[in-house]
């Protein structure tokens, strides 16, 4: 899907993804030495966002291709890292596309370091919003930003 829409994403969604970008970054403490995951990163928007080392695994490879910022090929439920690499992991409204989320919440884990701050954004819209509200409060002590089209999730 995604393969189909990549040179004209930035244009149809940049400002939305800078928009939760600008409040996720009030709740993130971010240290220039931090490693980033960014999870879903489509074009690399977020992973050009923050003042860190920043990685995006994204499994559209025409994303990739019209993206910036160090893109990996890969998809949430086989990351391509060793176990506590990241201090930093992000999921921006690409969680509803995982095919397995329970399998993507046990690889973030993996690869989550013990104070990893983890923000994930979930579409208010989605069918299966409060299933994958509930896991991820059942897997991460979490808080809930409530924004206009977004439930943004993030652990303290």
């Amino acid at each position: 899907m995604y393969d189909k829409i990549a040179q004209g994403y930035n244009r149809l969604h940049e400002e939305e993804q800078l928009n939760k970008l600008k409040v996720i970054s009030k709740v993130l403490k971010i240290n220039k030495s931090d490693l980033l995951l960014d999870i879903g990163a489509g074009t690399g928007i977020s992973t050009t966002y923050f003042d860190c080392e920043c990685y995006g695994i994204e499994p559209s490879l025409e994303m990739i291709r019209n993206g910036k910022g160090k893109l990996i090929n890969a998809k949430a439920e086989a990351i391509p890292f060793k176990d506590k690499t990241f201090d930093i992991i992000l999921a921006i409204t690409s969680f509803h596309n995982f095919s397995d989320f329970g399998r993507a919440i046990l690889e973030i884990k993996r690869v989550a370091k013990p104070e990893c701050q983890i923000v994930i954004t979930l579409m208010k819209k989605s069918k299966n919003l409060e299933l994958m509200k509930n896991r991820l409060l059942e897997n991460f002590k979490m808080r809930a930003i409530d924004e206009e089209k977004d439930l943004i999730l993030y652990t303290e």
